[in-house]
């Protein structure tokens, strides 16, 4: 069995990144609905919206769901008060260090989970106590970490590195590169810009669109003396584009992304100065589903991967 299903007590091993404006309680609870782990994003939430996401999520499903909480943002402490009051269990801290808020976490019985970009963070989020490592490579969307690793040299170098329960992210959307990933030493996967785009995400149906329209090289990281973040090329971005070509100064950019870029353009649907996170998997999805029916394709998807690799095996006698 899974270490990662044991671990989070679901069917399958899949887990539904907690992306601003996208993951609330409806994405997360279909996902632990179809049997995976479903994650709200509390990153773009106040603590009182995040307790609401976490009742309805509750009322919705019945499976294990957890909360996303990105370390860099506003109130870490009010969210975390939050999360404790209203009983989850399961949370992934991510853009941060995970030593201050992973014991306080364990003191109240709750399983944690942290997001590395890198072999040498994964390391200490072990010595910090985290009880999951969720390895993003550079193809995933949203913020990274500045070494532009791939998924696919990532995955096996953190698997060397550490011996906890290992999520690959970035650039999964595929049952085929579910597989891969598990070939490559992961024991579950963490998928976010295929459920950014499902019916059941919080995301403007505008931004779900121009995610399905988006082809190879769509995307790309920009941002690298702020955060790095991987966006859809638009206006907002051609501006950043030309800023950071000129020297544009940390201030400048600053002032260029100003403040609730994010909401604009992922949850408001303004495509032009919108700032429109997501992965470069974006080119690989081509229709907007239902949780359920993104979960019965990963897994036909994944299966017949599987027979192909059996069946064409260059090792087979």
């Amino acid at each position: 069995m899974s270490r990662i299903k044991e671990l989070f007590n679901i069917q399958y091993p899949i887990v539904s990144g907690g992306m601003v404006w996208c993951s609330g309680w409806r994405l997360a609870s279909a996902v632990s609905n179809a049997g995976g782990l479903g994650l709200i994003g509390a990153g773009s939430m106040h603590p009182e919206t995040l307790r609401e996401h976490i009742q309805k999520a509750k009322k919705a499903t019945r499976n294990p769901f957890g909360v996303n909480v990105p370390l860099l943002y506003p109130e870490p402490e009010k969210i975390m008060e939050v999360i404790v009051e209203e009983g989850v269990k399961i949370v992934f801290t991510s853009a941060g260090s995970p030593k201050k808020w992973t014991p306080f976490l364990h003191e109240h019985g709750i399983t944690v989970a942290h997001v590395i970009s890198s072999a040498t963070f994964a390391k200490k989020s072990e010595d910090a106590g985290v009880d999951v490592i969720v390895a993003e490579g550079f193809e995933a969307g949203g913020h990274e970490g500045r070494e532009e690793t791939t998924t696919m040299n990532l995955i096996p170098a953190v698997r060397k590195s550490v011996s906890l329960p290992l999520l690959a992210a970035g650039g999964i959307a595929t049952g085929g590169q579910m597989l891969a990933a598990m070939a490559l030493g992961a024991d579950g996967v963490q998928i976010g810009s295929l459920f950014a785009a499902s019916e059941e995400s919080s995301a403007h149906d505008d931004f779900k669109k121009r995610v399905v329209e988006t082809g190879e090289g769509g995307t790309k990281l920009v941002l690298k003396q702020l955060a790095p973040v991987r966006l859809i090329k638009n206006e907002f971005y051609q501006q950043v584009e030309e800023a950071e070509k000129r020297g544009a100064s940390i201030d400048e950019l600053k002032n260029l992304l100003g403040r609730g870029r994010a909401k604009k353009g992922i949850f408001e649907g303004d495509m032009d100065e919108g700032e429109l996170e997501i992965g470069q998997c974006a080119s690989l999805i081509d229709n907007i589903e239902s949780v359920q029916v993104i979960f019965e394709r990963l897994f036909g998807e994944y299966n017949l991967a599987y027979n192909r690799l059996c069946a064409s095996s260059v090792f087979n006698k």
